[in-house]
């Protein structure tokens, strides 16, 4: 993420983290001090190559601890993402390990986003949103963003997650919904919800 590209603004900082632009400011500074980010008031912050390795072990923590939470204690997957900020700074090596191999190593949390390896690289793959996706296409979906709880709800609620392959019969119009064929049966999906599915095509 460091690098030119890899430039996000203090007021995008402050949008995410739901805080004022000045206490961003005042925490990529910090942040700088550490050696964790570059940071400049005009420009924004990169992160430096020592910050991105602790942002990649810290999103293994979360999304081991989301997957942790799914298969192990049976909870949904709207209610975990805010379970796995609190946690994904607490816990030991020893314990992330463990429950990795607890969970039979996974390579993906239960969204579909990729869990990075113990030695920082992260899996890719090509997706695209489902509202893009062209009419007639074959594709299964890849991952579903985690933003919103309650998107995830709805999404779940229309069988949609990932690993389940489906057919877009036809694109949005008019800021309309996106109608796709799950097997037999027909699904409109509200394009709020198409913009937060990721799909792939589907092998063969």
């Amino acid at each position: 993420m460091a690098g030119t590209r890899g430039v996000v603004s203090t007021s995008r900082v402050a949008t995410e983290l739901g805080v004022s632009p000045a206490s961003a400011s005042e925490m990529l500074a910090k942040l700088a001090q550490l050696r964790l980010v570059r940071h400049d008031a005009y420009r924004g912050a990169s992160l430096t190559p020592r910050g991105a390795a602790v942002a990649l072990e810290i999103l293994r923590h979360h999304r081991l601890i989301e997957t942790y939470l799914v298969q192990a204690l049976g909870y949904s997957w709207d209610e975990v993402h805010q379970e796995a900020d609190r946690l994904e700074h607490a816990i030991s090596e020893q314990l992330e390990e463990r429950m990795w191999e607890a969970l039979g190593r996974p390579e993906f949390d239960p969204h579909g986003d990729p869990i990075p390896a113990r030695d920082g690289s992260v899996a890719t793959r090509p997706a695209l949103a489902l509202d893009t996706a062209a009419a007639g296409a074959v594709v299964t979906i890849s991952r579903v963003s985690d933003r919103d709880a309650q998107k995830l709800r709805a999404i779940q609620g229309l069988g949609l997650t990932p690993g389940v392959e489906l057919v877009v019969v036809a694109g949005s119009e008019w800021e309309g919904p996106v109608a796709i064929a799950v097997g037999r049966r027909r699904v409109q999906v509200p394009l709020g919800l198409a913009r937060a599915i990721y799909v792939e095509a589907s092998d063969g």
